[in-house]
């Protein structure tokens, strides 16, 4: 006894807190506890959620703990002073904004430090031909403290979840300064705000305009909420160890780690099943969080709205992370210029991000190709000012793009993954504008291309390219052909299940990219990443093996299965699923019960040895 206590109430970094944890279970027991006994007495209850807050980041991250508590000290303060009034109105503006680029600097520092010091270095290397290194200046500045050398200074470790509480204390000081909340008068309010600890590790993003007016609602938790919280929890429990750990383990790291031991069939189907894997994964952790949340009478935003059944890739982004979306959308698309303008940001973004890309790639062609790109779009803009605006609004949106792939790590390959999808939001508006004889010369004429590109260059990402617009060319010219034939029946439902396979399949090849740059050490994550991603491209377009494909079905038959059920779950249409998540929480209490047991014993047969962290964990 005396040395589990202990083993509790300390950290162990081989062992973090996560959902899937039957600790974490005992922990919320004892904290839903509480919460009940304290009842309406909510200055209390706040306190309280924000000590066990802060006690559950510290079992999941360690002494970061200390990061958290100075980002909510530092943000409440700046947040009064932005929201205080001084003598002179005429001031007041100058003041305000002062304090809020404060803040700003604050909390892209500290996010900018931890998790994009070696992409950084990395850069000013490569410019300079210097040859500097990263060390952990906070740990060096606690040893010289200490007088001995307790930590190491030779690595910066990610702390668990940077981004999303920095993001959340970012709109807290956006929210004051634009007026639309008046600044919290209570610290530990705040940091219950900041650190609730459902979301606090991988979202979603709470704004604190829609939380705060619950920071002091009088607890409540009916008979139908109770039993939606439970079946969210049991859903997300098995969402997250049946589909994405399950699959994860037996087949998808398997093929990303040793890519080149498998064939293209392989190796399409990894990303498929990456796919849902990730979502599984993401909207699993949304689903718990949400579910432990209303449970302690709290409502989490909606995170994701079945994302894989978006007929475009706009569309998708606003069915998946949905706070991170209209996060960037109200703090950095808008800011930018939006639909209306553009900024300096806006051609000072865009301009980085090639300049990086030239320099990291080493290739002059890719410099020319930037330039040249540049080049039309600023002619277009200057020569055609009637197109000037959608120009403009597609700039913007692809430096939201550019930089929310940024957002999710320090690598080259995740610009390239923002870059895909912004890509492909212009490209659809373009798109969808066109008549479909228009689009299907369009498509013909790059389809062709891609075909004359791969005979010249022989390079995977030309194959690829080639097969997939040959497969919507014909798609096209058959929908083509049946508006020549005059038809007068409309396919709208076959039209929609074909415009998003299309783009369930373009999401999942950007993912390639996503998945490639994930889970590596910043130090060598951009040479691994690519080198990864440019294997893969290699064996789906030329590894093929008819004769193998049986075996490999048979061998991993469970996993198959596995993502079919998954994807066919996915697309069962949102009132069926409705449907039963309200009949599910009006249930009797017995029969409930046993349902959540049932699921939770099936649930568990398909853990794996070792319980695998959120993918959003490093983010």
């Amino acid at each position: 006894m005396n040395d589990i206590i202990p083993g509790l109430l300390s950290y162990d970094s081989n062992a973090p807190l996560l959902f899937t944890q039957f600790f974490f279970w005992v922990f919320f027991g004892v904290v839903l506890a509480v919460v009940s006994a304290i009842g309406n007495r909510t200055a209390l209850r706040n306190a309280f959620l924000c000590a066990a807050s802060f006690f559950f980041y510290y079992k999941s991250s360690g002494l970061f703990v200390l990061l958290l508590a100075i980002t909510v000290t530092l943000c409440f303060f700046i947040g009064k002073l932005i929201g205080m009034k001084p003598a002179e109105e005429e001031s007041r503006s100058g003041i305000r904004k002062f304090w809020l680029i404060i803040g700003l600097i604050a909390n892209l520092g500290i996010l900018i430090y931890y998790k994009y010091a070696y992409f950084l270095t990395n850069l000013v290397n490569d410019i300079t031909g210097l040859k500097l290194e990263v060390k952990d200046t906070f740990a060096w500045i606690g040893n010289q403290v200490a007088g001995e050398n307790i930590w190491s200074v030779d690595k910066i470790l990610l702390p668990v979840g940077i981004s999303f509480f920095i993001f959340q204390s970012i709109s807290y000081l956006m929210d004051i300064y634009r007026g639309r909340i008046k600044p919290l008068s209570n610290l530990l309010d705040f940091g219950f705000f900041v650190s609730f600890f459902p979301q606090l590790v991988a979202g979603p993003i709470v704004r604190a305009n829609t939380f705060m007016e619950q920071l002091h609602r009088p607890f409540f938790l009916g008979r139908r909420q109770m039993g939606i919280a439970v079946f969210w929890i049991i859903n997300g429990l098995a969402k997250k160890i049946i589909l994405s750990d399950y699959i994860a383990v037996n087949f998808v790291d398997r093929v990303f780690t040793n890519p080149d031991m498998y064939g293209g069939f392989e190796t399409l189907w990894a990303l498929t099943g990456y796919s849902l894997q990730v979502y599984a994964d993401f909207s699993g952790y949304t689903d718990i969080a949400t579910g432990v949340a209303m449970l302690m009478g709290f409502y989490l935003p909606q995170n994701f709205n079945s994302p894989y059944k978006a007929p475009n890739p706009g569309n998708f982004w606003k069915r998946w992370h949905i706070s991170l979306s209209r996060w960037l959308q109200d703090y950095l698309y808008i800011p930018l210029g939006g639909n209306r303008n553009s900024t300096f940001g806006t051609y000072c973004t865009i301009g980085t991000v090639a300049i990086i890309g030239v320099i990291f790639s080493g290739s002059i062609w890719i410099g020319a190709i930037v330039g040249l790109i540049a080049l039309a779009i600023a002619l277009t803009a200057w020569l055609k000012p009637e197109r000037r605006k959608k120009i403009i609004t597609n700039l913007n949106s692809m430096d939201t793009m550019l930089l929310g792939g940024l957002w999710h790590g320090a690598s080259w390959n995740f610009m390239i993954w923002g870059g895909l999808n912004g890509l492909g939001m212009v490209v659809f508006k373009f798109w969808k504008n066109r008549d479909v004889y228009i689009r299907t010369a369009i498509i013909m004429f790059v389809t062709l291309a891609l075909i004359c590109l791969d005979i010249r260059y022989d390079l995977p990402v030309f194959r690829i390219g080639a097969v997939w617009s040959g497969a919507i060319f014909i798609g096209t010219f058959i929908r083509m052909l049946y508006n020549m034939l005059d038809g007068e029946r409309k396919f709208s439902r076959l039209e929609n299940a074909w415009a998003i396979a299309q783009t369930f399949i373009f999401v999942t090849f950007t993912r390639l990219f996503f998945r490639s740059g994930s889970n590596l050490d910043p130090a060598e994550a951009n040479k691994v990443a690519w080198n990864t991603a440019k294997t893969m491209m290699e064996q789906i377009s030329n590894a093929w093996n008819a004769a193998t494909i049986g075996e490999m079905l048979w061998a991993y038959r469970y996993v198959w299965g596995l993502i079919v059920i998954g994807l066919l779950i996915h697309w069962i249409p949102e009132r069926t699923k409705r449907w039963y998540r309200i009949n599910f929480a009006l249930l009797p209490l017995p029969i409930m019960a046993l349902i959540v047991v049932l699921v939770v014993f099936v649930v568990y047969q398909f853990k794996t040895a070792d319980l695998q962290a959120f993918i959003y964990f490093q983010f």
